[in-house]
């Protein structure tokens, strides 16, 4: 069973908390906004513990480091049966900056050429109801777990 690991980053802004979420790159989701957004997160290997990997990941899709104290979200199983084990962080970074790792792949379909795209083309922090719209329907008990705990 394919596993990932991820960090949902918080913060507050006027004393009203602002979560953060990541678009993924690519052809295919590039006019989907509702219900696209993520945690930024990704697989890892059995041998590997799932809080480094969330670590590493947001790394490889942000091309930032995060540090701190990490508290335990709930796992969640997405619709294609992918585990997904999250924490949370209260941190700041902004956005604009994020840099992504690429993956290719073959585009247009069926043409035998491929194209470099990046695995997360934007990101940015939302208030709760924009958070909930944006997510994806999968990790929306991971987002509304978090915004219980900061109440």
């Amino acid at each position: 069973m394919k596993q990932s690991a991820g960090v949902l980053l918080y913060r507050f802004t006027n004393n009203e908390v602002e979560f953060f979420l990541v678009h993924p790159g690519g052809p295919f989701w590039a006019k989907k906004d509702s219900g696209a957004w993520s945690i930024p997160k990704g697989e890892f290997s059995e041998n590997e513990d799932p809080l480094e990997a969330a670590k590493r990941e947001f790394w490889e899709e942000t091309g930032m480091t995060i540090s701190g104290n990490f508290s335990r979200l709930s796992t969640v199983k997405q619709k294609g049966g992918k585990i997904v084990h999250a924490w949370a962080l209260e941190s700041d970074l902004d956005p604009a900056v994020i840099k992504s790792n690429m993956f290719e792949m073959e585009w247009p379909p069926k043409s035998r050429q491929t194209q470099q795209f990046p695995e997360i083309d934007k990101a940015g922090w939302f208030k709760i109801n924009a958070a909930k719209e944006k997510i994806l329907s999968s990790q929306l008990p991971i987002l509304e777990e978090l915004n219980k705990l900061l109440k």
